[in-house]
């Protein structure tokens, strides 16, 4: 069980792991040795994602995410195969960890009469400002 949070936990089996050949520099490392890991979770098909927990991650998601639902992420920032696969799982429990915080709603406030009364002084001191640029006829 990978735990997320209090109320959310991904069974191993909900992920598929493979290796593949790293890019970038590396020499005989990267093109002998698959190490890079590419992690697929079926966001879609999970139960243990909650339907607002869902449309979230699948805002954070972005171009990670398949027209399927499923969320392909590539760790290739090690080394070892094993940091890799580490580093994969890391990333996808804090993308879903973060779709799990609900946004905080907003709640609609009207200005102050102070607030109100200091924009209208800057209104007029900007219009003072500009009339006093303003040339005197005949000074062109």
């Amino acid at each position: 069980m990978i735990r997320i949070n209090d109320h959310i936990s991904l069974h191993e089996d909900d992920i598929d792991l493979s290796f593949i050949r790293s890019s970038g520099p590396g020499g005989q490392n990267v093109n002998k040795l698959s190490t890079a890991a590419q992690l697929r979770f079926a966001a879609r098909q999970s139960p243990h994602l909650s339907p607002p927990v869902l449309a979230r991650l699948t805002k954070l998601a972005g171009q990670r995410m398949t027209n399927d639902g499923v969320i392909i992420i590539t760790a290739e920032r090690f080394r070892s195969q094993e940091r890799n696969k580490q580093d994969a799982i890391d990333r996808l429990v804090a993308l879903i960890a973060q779709a799990a915080i609900a946004p905080k709603p907003r709640r609609a406030t009207r200005p102050t009469l102070a607030s109100k009364r200091r924009r209208v002084e800057d209104k007029s001191h900007r219009g003072l400002v500009k009339s006093l640029r303003q040339g005197k006829p005949g000074e062109d």
